[in-house]
């Protein structure tokens, strides 16, 4: 039983492992809240203005397009880099660190905050087999073995790590998107969108249970580089903050099981 509650704990946090989000820096959960775009009228062209000249204005996504090139930039991606922080109240709920590769599928991540008193989980999951080494229920430095059939937490836990899932799902929980403004992060140049979704549909559509007396509508906040990719998102659900960052992406990643060694019943 106490094994499944650290489970249930590490999957409580709603979206928490494998968004898609930020650049680099270091971004803080401020609950952002969509603030209107400022926009300069262009200059109209005089008779002497050469067509090459004229700035052609920059391509945004919509609520036609958003999903579609958002899971068309990630499909073409074999490995990335997450690291996320989720607060409560002001306070460090989880700070996450790992690796995820598509082909084939697998996992590792390592997760640290009051959620494990301080210290550090690691979450090794291969396909559908994941190896949990959690303080104080594994000795240190071992793992245990959990195939993800066994509950649904581990399962929600697994999902949770597929950013896939969440893109698809905004395709019928979307209710609109916002292209905010242009900002430069980590050196790169990267299109805010404000993202509203039905909070209800979007947690049903990535198979999460939906608690009672949330929210209508849940607004993302995210920033997309030229090709589309996500690299930072934050959200702010009842209290409850996160930043994601996804890098690295298409760098070679070796994720392997925990040797027989450290694994114990």
């Amino acid at each position: 039983m106490k094994f499944r509650a650290a489970v249930a704990t590490a999957a409580a946090v709603p979206l928490a492992l494998g968004l898609a989000a930020c650049g680099n820096g270091e971004p803080k959960a401020t609950g952002y809240k969509p603030s209107p775009v400022a926009t300069t009228p262009a200059p109209k062209p005089t008779t002497t203005t050469k067509a090459a000249d004229r700035v052609q204005p920059a391509t945004r996504l919509n609520r036609v397009t958003f999903v579609s090139a958002m899971t068309s930039a990630v499909s073409k991606q074999k490995a990335w880099h997450t690291v996320g922080t989720v607060t409560a109240q002001g306070s460090t709920l989880m700070r996450m660190d790992g690796y995820q590769t598509t082909n084939p599928v697998a996992m590792s991540m390592e997760m640290s905050g009051a959620a494990f008193q301080g210290k550090t989980a690691k979450i090794v999951v291969i396909k559908k087999t994941a190896y949990l080494s959690i303080p104080g229920l594994t000795p240190a430095g071992k793992y245990k073995q959990v195939a993800s059939g066994l509950n649904d937490q581990l399962s929600e836990l697994i999902e949770g790590g597929d950013p896939t899932k969440i893109y698809k799902s905004f395709d019928k929980s979307m209710v609109d998107v916002k292209f905010v403004r242009a900002e430069t992060i980590g050196g790169q140049q990267l299109d805010r969108y404000a993202v509203t979704v039905n909070t209800a549909k979007a947690l049903a559509l990535q198979g999460k249970k939906v608690p009672a007396a949330l929210p209508k509508t849940l607004v993302y906040s995210m920033w997309l580089d030229k090709s589309h990719l996500v690299r930072r998102m934050t959200f702010d659900l009842s209290g409850v903050s996160m930043v994601m960052s996804m890098t690295d992406y298409n760098k070679p990643v070796h994720i392997s099981a925990p040797p027989a060694s450290k694994i114990v019943k």
